[in-house]
């Protein structure tokens, strides 16, 4: 069969002097034209809009220091204090309404940064400009989450952090970095 193209290949070039041109993949971007912002699917705008951490936070819940939103799930597992619960719910709430103004932040400037090759106004210094602004936002949302496993992580103790590693899945949960990270118990259960 594979000599029937090759024939047919070769009549067509020399009949028309073309090459027939085998089809191009689409492009893994094919259909992402049409997002709201280029950079961002929707679903992502809406995580942003909604506080949701998008692996900001994997640094610090992959090397022992757990997020407030897993712990409150975790409570009964985790034999958490209704103070720890308490602080923790405490927590979260400051924390989401933070991120999601972040967020709304980060979606208005990726949609300028969007709108300036959108309406054909994109110069090196205006990209930079909002590059940059964006950069900005990102690293000061991606601090929040961090920041918050950091608060969240002195309100356990060692054992509970090490426990929360297990129940997650984290297969180091047993090592010696697993999550006390030098705090000693008379912080663990502080009401930041």
């Amino acid at each position: 069969m594979n000599i029937d193209r090759i024939g047919i290949a070769i009549i067509l070039f020399v009949a028309t002097g073309v090459a027939p041109v085998a089809a191009q993949p689409a492009s893994p971007y094919a259909g992402q034209e049409r997002n709201d912002i280029s950079a961002l699917a929707p679903q992502d705008v809406d995580a942003l809009l909604a506080g949701q951490g998008m692996g900001f936070a994997k640094a610090a819940e992959l090397n022992g220091y757990p997020g407030p939103l897993h712990v409150i799930e975790l409570a009964g597992p985790l034999s958490l204090t209704p103070e720890q619960l308490g602080s923790s719910r405490k927590l979260m709430e400051g924390h989401r309404a933070r991120a999601r103004t972040l967020g709304a932040e980060l979606v208005t400037a990726e949609r300028a940064l969007d709108r300036l090759f959108k309406e054909r106004k994109a110069s090196a210094a205006s990209v930079s400009a909002a590059s940059e602004r964006v950069g900005a936002i990102q690293a000061r949302l991606r601090a929040e989450h961090l920041n918050t496993h950091l608060a969240q992580t002195r309100l356990l103790s060692p054992e509970q952090v090490r426990r929360y590693a297990e129940l997650r899945g984290y297969s180091d949960a047993s090592s010696e970095g697993g999550g006390s990270h030098g705090h000693s118990k008379s912080t663990h259960h502080s009401t930041h």
